[in-house]
């Protein structure tokens, strides 16, 4: 069942629960129509070991209690590349514990589905959903770990408020699975 953020990560939130949430609110602080952003998650205590110049470029270096994974955002992803495409590119090295992608979507209500017309291409189905009225603005960030735990947070633009910020491992289970699949190459 999802959860409601409230002014930050609840205390007994899980790692990765804190980390989707982390990078939820830096994609909020640069605002909406962003591409997507690709995280590696890493081990803080071990990135303050094994990679001490760049803990310090994060900040992590100060001695203070750190989240224990920490977002590492990756190159930009290319424009143009569609989505599954890129992802199925990717392969992480050891030292990353887990990956995370924020990507902002247009999505409509349950009640909307038996109005889908039939036969409709992506384009032309990309081109109904944004002229729909019930059509919402939704930034999904999507985590996993190598051990397949997954976190996801929505956002919707409506409602674009920390409080409002809904949280669950199952909340978009088809971008969590491509996520998981960068691990088994």
């Amino acid at each position: 069942m999802p959860n409601v953020s409230s002014s930050g990560p609840p205390m007994a939130a899980s790692p990765l629960t804190r980390a989707v949430l982390e990078i939820d609110e830096y994609a909020a602080g640069l605002g909406w129509d962003q591409p997507a952003r690709l995280f590696a998650l890493v081990d803080t205590v071990r990135l303050r070991s094994q990679e001490p110049g760049l803990a310090s470029q994060l900040g992590l270096d100060s001695g203070e209690a750190a989240a224990p994974l920490t977002p590492v955002e990756q190159d930009e992803i290319p424009a143009g590349t569609p989505l599954d495409e890129f992802l199925g590119t990717i392969a992480w090295p050891d030292a990353v514990a887990g990956c995370a992608l924020t990507v902002e979507r247009l999505m409509l209500p349950p009640s909307a589905e038996a109005d889908v017309p039939v036969g409709l291409d992506d384009t032309a189905l990309t081109k109904w959903v944004a002229e729909h009225p019930e059509r919402q603005e939704v930034r999904m960030t999507v985590a996993v770990l190598r051990d397949g735990t997954r976190e996801s947070a929505l956002r919707l633009r409506a409602k674009d408020s920390p409080n409002e910020v809904l949280t669950g491992a199952g909340l978009v289970p088809g971008l969590a699975e491509a996520l998981t699949a960068t691990f088994e190459a």
